[in-house]
This record gives structure tokens, C-alpha cells and sequence, in this order.
């Protein structure tokens, strides 16, 4: 999905370090403010640029998929969804990869999973959004 590693089960996985875990019951601009990162658009906006420079991203829970002892590691396509939270997400990521900035991920907990994966506009969907400052992406 995001970047291609070594070793990887397929094109489409992320793995992460895990270090905790927090479940805030906090809106997405609440949330991605806990990182230091404005949304372009709450509405459709799934990444933002920190001031440091870091990248957060945030990614479905249930896209979670079991990987080595101390990782996460999320399988999904970005194919899935189409928008401009799609292209902005595909251009901040493949941004970060290029000049190899930090990227810090936010795991979104959706409650009703089957209508995230029906397609539906995930802004009216509930969610709790998981985060931890000391998670972050290795490409």
C-alpha cells in the first residue's frame, strides 16, 4: 500500500514499530492535532505534515494485520477509495518516502467495519482514533 520493504509478504504491506498504544474518543482534527498536524480538510484528509516536518497518516485498524513480534504491519489497497483525501494521502506519502521524512501513524478504530469496506464516506462513520507519539513508520 504505502512502501515497498524487504522482507514483505506483498507490495501492499506497512510495517511498523509498536511501542504503546493510546484510545482517544477525540474527533480527526483533535486527533491529528495531538501530533502537531493540521488537516487540509476534515472532511477528507487521512495525512498531514507536523511542523517538524513528520508525516501522520492515519490507517484503519481492521486493515491490521499480524506481523514479526514488535510490529504492526497493515495490508490494504489505496485503490479502494477515490477523492481527494486519496490523492493527497498517495502525494504525502510517496513525498515522504522520496526525502525520507519521519512518519507517524494513527490507527483509527472504525465501530461499524463493514460499511468502511462497502466504501462509505468514512468521515460519517464512528471511529476512536489510536496513537502513540513514539510510533512511527520505517520504510
Amino acid at each position: 500500500m504505502i512502501a515497498r520493504q524487504a522482507p514483505s509478504k506483498s507490495d501492499n504491506d506497512l510495517q511498523v514499530d509498536l511501542d504503546e498504544l493510546t484510545m482517544v474518543g477525540l474527533g480527526i482534527k483533535e486527533a491529528f492535532a495531538r501530533y502537531g498536524a493540521c488537516l487540509r480538510n476534515v472532511q477528507w484528509s487521512v495525512s498531514a505534515w507536523a511542523p517538524d516536518g513528520s508525516l501522520v497518516v492515519s490507517l484503519w485498524e481492521h486493515h491490521r494485520r499480524e506481523g514479526l513480534r514488535g510490529t504492526l504491519e497493515f495490508a490494504a489497497s489505496a485503490n479502494r477509495w477515490k477523492g481527494p483525501g486519496n490523492t493527497e494521502f498517495r502525494n504525502s506519502v510517496a513525498k515522504a518516502f522520496e526525502c525520507g521524512a519521519r512518519v507517524l501513524l494513527m490507527i483509527v478504530h472504525a465501530e461499524e467495519v463493514a460499511r468502511v469496506e462497502a466504501g462509505e464516506d468514512g468521515s460519517k462513520i464512528k471511529k476512536l482514533f489510536l496513537f502513540a507519539t513514539t510510533l512511527s513508520v520505517k520504510f
